[in-house]
Formats: C-alpha cells, structure tokens, sequence
C-alpha cells in the first residue's frame, strides 16, 4: 500500500509488526504472589463461616438429607427454613 508522505513523496506503509529483538520479552513492575484457588476458596469460606458465627447466625437449614419431587417444592422447603430461622434469631 503507498501512502504520501508530509514532504510530498511516496511511501510504501509497512502492514506488519516491527519487532526489536534486542528489547527484553517484557517488563516486570511487581510480582504478584499468586496462591492456588482452592486455598484461597477455603480461606474465604471460613472467614464467612466465623463472621456468620459471630453474628449469631447458624447453618441456614437443618442438616440432614433431604428429598423433593420437583425443583420448586425444595426452593419452597428452603425459603421456609430461612424464614424460620430468621425468626428464631430475631425473637
């Protein structure tokens, strides 16, 4: 592709990446120190476990196993049980 220059004259227009091979690969400004996610995931978890605790707060339902027919009947379930339980902290 020719392209015209400021001083009237034609210049053909490099379409590709120029590369200096003497420049270092890339710049490092800080590191930053990367853990692995499940650490990190179970660091979390148990800083929201403790803040729940502190609050007075327990487990949202009761434990156990429990079985439904559809998908909409354990959200019911669910929504029951917080809604108790909330009741519970509250009185």
């Amino acid at each position: 592709m020719l392209v015209r220059r400021q001083d009237g004259r034609l210049n053909e227009k490099m379409s590709y990446a120029v590369i200096n091979v003497d420049d270092p690969v890339g710049k490092t400004v800080g590191r930053r120190r990367l853990q692995d996610a499940p650490k990190m995931a179970m660091g979390l978890q148990r800083l929201v476990n403790q803040v729940r605790r502190s609050r007075g707060f327990g487990a949202i339902c009761r434990k156990g196993v429990f079985r439904f027919h559809s998908f909409e009947e354990a959200d019911e379930w669910l929504m029951k049980e917080i809604v108790a339980r909330a009741v519970r902290i509250r009185n």
